[in-house]
């Protein structure tokens, strides 16, 4: 029998290849690194001992679990005793804003407290913001000026002195990102406590917190290819937050409960190398981005990037599609081998429209799409998003013209 020659066995492989289904929702979620599930793996085996116990087995676990945080502190240039480990990005988000709230000094005395947020904040922020108001507690939101976090606005607000000023550093569905270094500025001026939900920064644009006089500061690890579930919140001070959760004294009772010695020691590792392998790796996804945004704003009729023209993490591109309908275009591109999303995960099985695309284009009713770039994306992909995304496109618009 005949062997087949390489230039058929590399026409067929190729064939495979571009049916493979196309992963582009990084955003909402990313596989976990092999050298994370290592570690992970490794502490579950030999570090199983209950951090908080006294022999010899619970201070093996206390110190895997203080490695960890000494690890995730030097990725982001802060203090070790500022890392408090939480359950996720947004259990960090809820004790900075909440935890603000009820903390403050002025509670007692009567002055009523007041959170102020952006407008094109995480449900996990703004659903917070709203839950203080329910409390008590006033709710500034500053919004955009033609795509421009509005500076004048904050002033005006930070007059007040409010507990928390909430400010993401990358929005999670256009990827905006925000002036944090003017922001901090002058939160610190006016002495006003600075939080940043940082989940969509962290491994995609070079930040450190040394650098830019965050307050506190959200990480979370499957964002970066780390476990589901694991998160940090890092409070330069902790003087002033609440608990959320009441036991024991883990976390400096800032967060009781058990701690998940594999679940921080997962995240710590995530952290670490996305922030070492940021630079070359926010270069490649600013290429493979562009590269897709260029070729579907030439093939598809009327499009808009969301956010183009303005300062984007490299990861995300948000396109406005006038003409069809999202939903019907995400189960589209699904059937056709392409996950991606109609904006956050988060508010997944919401009709109601996006509070970021609204804050930047009020009154707009195009449907969104978002694609989000990572490590399972490559420059040989390219070309079949384009071609799916754009037939997509094409054939739901042509099954809905008049």
């Amino acid at each position: 029998m005949q062997s087949e020659s390489p230039s058929v066995h590399n026409e067929a492989a190729g064939a495979r290849s571009a049916a493979e289904p196309i992963y582009l929702d990084h955003a909402a979620t990313t596989p976990v690194r092999a050298e994370v599930a290592a570690v992970m793996a490794a502490c579950q085996a030999e570090e199983f001992g209950n951090p908080s116990s006294g022999h010899r087995w619970g201070r093996r676990a206390r110190g895997r679990l203080e490695e960890a945080r000494a690890t995730l502190a030097a990725a982001v240039g802060v203090e070790t005793a500022s890392v408090c480990f939480t359950r996720g990005g947004t259990e960090s988000d809820n004790l900075a804003v909440l935890g603000s709230v009820r903390g403050m000094d002025g509670v007692a005395g009567g002055h009523r407290a007041h959170v102020v947020t952006s407008a094109v904040e995480h449900p996990a922020v703004s659903a917070a913001a709203e839950r203080a108001v329910r409390e008590g507690a006033r709710h500034t939101v500053v919004g955009f000026e033609e795509g421009e976090f509005d500076l004048d606005a904050l002033r005006s607000a930070l007059r007040d002195r409010p507990a928390v000023v909430s400010c993401m550093w990358v929005n999670n569905e256009t990827g905006l990102e925000l002036p944090l270094p003017e922001i901090a500025a002058e939160c610190r001026s006016r002495g006003v406590r600075l939080h940043s939900d940082a989940v969509q920064a962290v491994g995609k644009i070079p930040l450190s917190l040394a650098d830019v006089p965050v307050d506190l500061f959200t990480v979370t690890g499957h964002k970066i290819c780390g476990p589901k579930g694991t998160g940090a919140l890092i409070a330069r001070s902790r003087r002033g937050i609440a608990p959320l959760h009441f036991g024991g004294g883990q976390e400096d009772g800032l967060r009781p409960g058990t701690e998940d010695v594999a679940g921080a020691a997962g995240l710590a590792e995530a952290v670490r190398l996305a922030v070492a392998e940021a630079p070359a790796e926010s270069n490649r996804l600013a290429a493979l981005r562009d590269d897709v945004e260029s070729r579907l704003v030439e093939t598809i009729s009327g499009v808009r990037v969301n956010a183009g023209g303005l300062r984007r993490a490299p990861h995300i591109l948000s396109l406005a599609i006038p003409g069809i309908d999202s939903d019907t275009l995400l189960a589209t591109l699904d059937a056709d081998g392409i996950a991606a999303s109609g904006g956050s995960a988060c508010a997944s099985g919401s009709s109601a429209p996006s509070a970021s695309l609204a804050a930047l284009y009020p009154g707009d009713t195009a449907a969104s799409l978002r694609l989000s770039f990572g490590r399972l994306n490559d420059e040989r992909q390219v070309g079949r998003i384009v071609t799916v995304v754009a037939d997509a496109v094409a054939r739901i618009r042509a099954l809905w013209a008049p």
